[in-house]
């Protein structure tokens, strides 16, 4: 492999002599960054073949660099130096900086954000991954040379038949192949439901405190988001339906199963009550039901999208939550012209998601692979839920209150009154035990005096250190 190549072409018509070019070339790119202390360059036989000069010209060049401080050599080796001398215009050939303005975009995520120690989230345990499968399925669909070239923006129609058939016989959902599409995870699904259904000043109500992401793909959609609050039996409709008198509005989102972040579940009878508002009033209901599988009573709450008579829910999935997030596999399932609709909007961003990894996924479905996966760790984050519970009360009964939630992969606990809560994680944060959403805010960007505790991630003994670190750090 060449250590260094050169992308700009020698001119005879400039003043400069060639071996001069090469140098200022060569010690422009040492200036910028391009190439770093200690960075081989290529020998100057191979240089000068490269840009079809005589090797003098090329040591010429070299020796220049080398009189000049930039490079030197070490046995057959030429190198930048390590000590690169400072550059005579500063900033000149910076590129750290864009030279134009940027819109506003919202800061939900920094540089620093996957560098955490040991965060408490509710995600998949990745040391639980089935890779022996998953990577007996990839190697197949490897061979298989058509699924290395464009394909259907719905997605790999294999997964479309697997998923209809796992949405059939355990979600209750009567979906066929062609009402299915396939995301690159569950935050495109929104962004393209979003921008599908959304003319710039729709209003579009949503849960609050709620899940800022959707917030955030209806805004910059061209929503005018209104927030619904949340209590112990989920969405209050009756407000809901106060903001429906005041005008139209396009859509709700919401997250019935166990919403997030509070976890509640909403009634059977709030439930009814939003299907036939939406129903009347032409409302799009985007369910969001990002952890189905993840249910620890006899039986889990169906979706709002299995009792749908008049065709308003627009239903999200995910199989992140059962592998890993790293897949990006989501899903939607909704009346065949949205979903051609939300296809044809797809092709603008992307065009089509990894049919290699859409079509290992679907052989571990046809194979019940996966549903035994998630049967397996169901069982896990239960002990785990069950653990974390217990270590709260133990130790932290006076600081939070919570109940142990029938389902998903996190517990929403309350903090006291008196306890500052954003001091407390930041101290936590100071032992390694990092919370990543911080502090949650309400849609008017008011702290909330609670915090959502994942244990899905983590086993019993870590779930009890971590429990403890909390302990030690709330005074």
């Amino acid at each position: 492999m060449r250590p260094w190549t050169f992308p700009v072409p020698l001119s005879s018509d400039l003043p400069e002599p060639l071996f001069l070019q090469i140098a200022q070339a060569i010690s422009r790119d040492i200036q910028r960054g391009r190439l770093k202390s200690g960075a081989a360059l290529p020998g100057s036989r191979t240089l000068a073949r490269d840009l079809g000069v005589h090797r003098n010209t090329v040591l010429a060049a070299y020796r220049e660099l080398s009189a000049e401080g930039w490079i030197l050599g070490e046995g057959r080796a030429t190198r930048v130096t390590q000590d690169v001398p400072a550059a005579s215009e500063p900033g000149l050939y910076s590129s750290s900086l864009p030279g134009y303005d940027l819109a506003p975009s919202p800061e939900t995520w920094s540089p620093s954000s996957g560098n955490r120690a040991w965060p408490l989230v509710g995600t998949p345990d990745l040391r639980l991954f089935p890779a022996r499968e998953f990577g007996q399925a990839f190697r197949r669909a490897l061979r298989n040379q058509a699924l290395l070239d464009y394909g259907d923006p719905r997605g790999n129609a294999r997964l479309r038949e697997e998923l209809a058939r796992l949405l059939s016989e355990m979600r209750g959902l009567a979906s066929r192949p062609d009402q299915i599409l396939v995301t690159a995870g569950s935050q495109m699904a929104l962004t393209l439901i979003a921008r599908t259904l959304v003319r710039p000043g729709d209003r579009v109500a949503i849960e609050d405190p709620g899940y800022p992401h959707a917030r955030m793909a209806f805004q910059d959609a061209g929503a005018r988001v209104v927030p619904v609050p949340i209590d112990a039996e989920g969405l209050r409709i009756d407000v809901l339906e106060r903001i429906a008198e005041t005008g139209p509005f396009r859509a709700v989102f919401v997250t019935p199963h166990h919403q997030y972040p509070t976890t509640v579940t909403m009634s059977a009878a709030r439930r009814l009550r939003l299907l036939d508002l939406a129903a009347r009033r032409r409302i799009a209901v985007v369910e969001d039901d990002y952890d189905f599988e993840f249910h620890y009573g006899e039986y889990p709450v169906m979706p709002l999208a299995s009792r749908d008579p008049g065709g308003v829910v627009i239903y999200m999935g995910t199989l992140s939550k059962i592998l890993a997030p790293g897949l990006r596999l989501g899903f939607v399932s909704a009346p065949q012209p949205v979903v051609d609709a939300l296809a044809s909007r797809r092709t603008g961003m992307d065009f089509q998601g990894n049919q290699i990894v859409e079509q290992a996924v679907a052989d571990l479905l046809a194979e019940g692979v996966l549903q035994r996966h998630a049967r397996k760790m169901r069982r896990v984050y239960a002990a785990r839920r069950d653990a974390l519970g217990k270590g709260l009360r133990d130790h932290l009964a006076g600081a939070l209150s919570f109940e142990l939630p029938s389902g998903g992969m996190s517990i929403w606990a309350q903090a006291a009154p008196e306890v500052d809560l954003e001091g407390w994680l930041d101290r936590a944060r100071q032992r390694g035990l990092d919370h990543p959403a911080g502090q949650l805010l309400d849609f008017r960007g008011t702290p909330l005096q609670g915090l959502r505790l994942g244990f899905s991630r983590r086993n019993e003994e870590e779930l009890d250190l971590a429990v403890r670190v909390l302990a030690e750090t709330l005074a």
